[in-house]
């Protein structure tokens, strides 16, 4: 019984490929691979002036600007570097969400804690993964941001 359900499949699935083979041809030129188009014709696409904006994606840009406005409405400049790879777990100003609090610290303790994670010594996967590529002075221009954030702190309270 098995060996005939075996064989009826096979002859059905030689049968598709037969029909297939002589019908559509898309991977010879046939009919069905006029539709995507030639190499050329994407080659001129991808050499064309870019587009204008639409409606949406100026939406999104403005959408954006208010998230970052309003994530630093009482913050502090820090650098892009802090912004994109510390300040999602550390918090804008280094006051911790899900990461320890880093303001406070002098930058002497942040290098050395990091040069702990980056060799491994102190175990956190998200911290190494995050410092593996950089190099030691990178390291210590992050430390020396992250020493200076009382002093921005206060300056910034001193404005408002």
């Amino acid at each position: 019984m098995k060996n005939a359900i075996v064989g009826v499949l096979a002859v059905v699935i030689f049968a598709s490929m037969a029909y297939v083979a002589s019908n559509g041809r898309a991977y010879h030129g046939g009919e069905a691979s006029k539709g995507f188009g030639t190499f050329q014709d994407s080659q001129q696409t991808a050499s064309a002036a870019p587009a204008a904006k639409d409606d949406r994606e100026i939406e999104q840009e403005e959408l954006k600007s208010l998230k970052e406005k309003a994530g630093n409405v009482n913050a502090f400049k820090v650098s892009d570097d802090y912004k994109s790879k510390c300040a999602s777990c550390h918090g804008v100003n280094g006051e911790g969400t899900v990461g320890p609090k880093l303001i406070g610290q002098t930058s002497e303790q942040i290098y050395s804690a990091l040069i702990e994670f980056k060799s491994g010594r102190k175990e956190n996967t998200v911290m190494k993964g995050l410092l593996i590529s950089l190099t030691e002075e990178d390291l210590k221009e992050f430390a020396d941001e992250i020493g200076e954030f009382p002093a921005r702190a206060e300056a910034q309270r001193n404005q408002q």
